[in-house]
């Protein structure tokens, strides 16, 4: 989780951007109270086999043995010695995990898991970016990570955006673009609605922050267009003296779009088995050294991190899902744990009142239980649930972003509220036998 924290939601104060950005990363370490921290950097949570096994064994060799991945698909390392920083750096750069020393940290870069694998539409969660219904996506976003991230690193400006500046890539399902990134590409789809017009796609559609309209970008020219909106804003906020590390906390800083966004369903891959390969999820995003290599053996070579803290296997078979189910992933839909998320919390983080992850776990576990074997919490109402995040202290480090439960420790218990746009109802202090059935109540809040 990071050190510090963002704006917890559109309109919050401006924070003090007087200090330097000490945001973790591979080669700056973090000091915890259980050991250092380095954050990796996986432009798109692309990962090969080969790397995910290199994380494993540095995770085994150097660190408490465990890796957890990051609301930006990222991977961090805990519990590592203070002196063997350049140790991890060598097995990064041997496996390509580290190609630019002066610009690792960033390389946020988030991208659509699902993209080439199924249609942007095909579940019902299609934006109508200019892609028909059921039709699949028609930009390699995959190949605008990789560009994104060469350019990044061969540019000498970017070193100088902050270390929690994010890229986030869509393929048109509006999944990554409800993160609210501080630049954001959306791509076109076909012309015509019905896909029966011109083979031509239409722009893509840049957004900046946390705008509801985008600029169009004609093909051909997406990543140039990330690039120089980055670029813009250094160069503004350079111009008139002011100091930012969001594009959120400047937004008049660069020309407003012209194109109405659609709604962003910010839907998440659903777990299990899917039309072009697996989708697992992980308890709070953590797994053993063990884990992860039942991870690359169950893969066909590529894993894809998910801002959701899951992992997408493609061209994974489904006769690997068992397997992995029994390793500890989650791999079956309508559990409590989906879209459940807490920071690091006691004993890792003394700023922490509460060991957050052991009583959210209890929580979660809890509610999976009453509703039964399926443990579809809220789905025999047909109620929606919405995202929960349980935070040690007022930081609230990884929450995720738009509508969320927000479940803080007070250090007698704990406040529930419902947060971010739109939210509505009081705060409700419980003690930690009461928290799971309170949390339970807000994820049904339907206003």
């Amino acid at each position: 989780m990071p050190p510090t924290p963002d704006a917890t939601a559109p309109g919050a104060a401006v924070p003090d951007r007087g200090r330097a950005d000490a945001c973790p990363g591979a080669l700056r370490l973090h000091q915890a109270d259980d050991g250092a921290l380095a954050r990796v950097r996986l432009p798109g949570g692309l990962l090969t086999d080969r790397q995910v096994l290199a994380l494993a064994e540095a995770a085994e060799a150097l660190g408490d043995g465990e890796l957890e991945t990051t609301s930006r698909g990222n991977v961090q390392l805990r519990g590592l010695a203070s002196h063997c920083g350049a140790e991890l750096a060598d097995r990064l750069r041997a496996v390509g995990l580290l190609p630019s020393d002066t610009h690792e940290r960033v390389r946020n870069i988030v991208a659509s898991p699902l993209a080439g694998l199924t249609g942007p539409a095909a579940d019902g969660t299609g934006t109508g970016v200019g892609t028909a219904p059921g039709t699949a996506p028609g930009a390699d976003v995959q190949a605008w990570v990789r560009e994104l991230d060469a350019r990044l690193c061969a540019s000498d400006w970017a070193a100088g955006l902050s270390g929690k500046f994010l890229f986030a890539l869509d393929d048109g399902r509006g999944d990554v673009a409800a993160l609210d990134a501080d630049v954001t590409l959306i791509a076109g789809g076909p012309g015509t609605a019905g896909g029966a017009g011109p083979a031509s796609a239409a722009p893509a559609l840049l957004r900046l922050g946390r705008a509801d309209h985008g600029h169009p970008v004609p093909r051909g020219q997406e990543v140039a267009a990330v690039l120089d909106a980055a670029r813009a804003f250094l160069d503004a906020l350079r111009a008139n003296g002011r100091r930012a590390w969001h594009l959120r906390e400047a937004p008049d800083l660069l020309p407003a779009g012209t194109v109405t966004l659609p709604a962003l369903p910010g839907t998440p891959p659903a777990v299990g088995a899917l039309p072009g390969g697996l989708s697992v999820g992980m308890r709070f995003g953590r797994a053993g050294a063990a884990q992860w290599r039942a991870l690359a053996a169950a893969c066909a070579g590529e894993v894809r991190l998910t801002p959701w803290r899951g992992a997408v296997l493609p061209g994974a078979s489904a006769d690997r899902l068992s397997a992995l189910a029994s390793a500890g992933f989650r791999t079956a839909p309508g559990s409590a744990w989906e879209r459940a998320t807490a920071c690091t919390g006691l004993p890792g983080c003394a700023r922490s009142l509460a060991d957050v992850r052991a009583e959210a776990a209890r929580a979660l576990d809890a509610a999976d239980g009453a509703d039964g074997a399926d443990g579809a919490e809220g789905a025999d109402a047909g109620l929606p649930v919405l995202p929960v995040h349980w935070s040690g202290c007022a930081r609230r480090c990884g929450h995720p972003a738009g509508r969320w439960v927000d479940v803080l420790a007070t250090g007698q218990g704990y406040r529930v509220t419902v947060n971010g746009p739109a939210a509505a109802g009081a705060a409700v202090d419980v003690t930690n036998e009461e928290m799971a059935e309170a949390v339970a109540e807000a994820r049904r809040t339907t206003k």
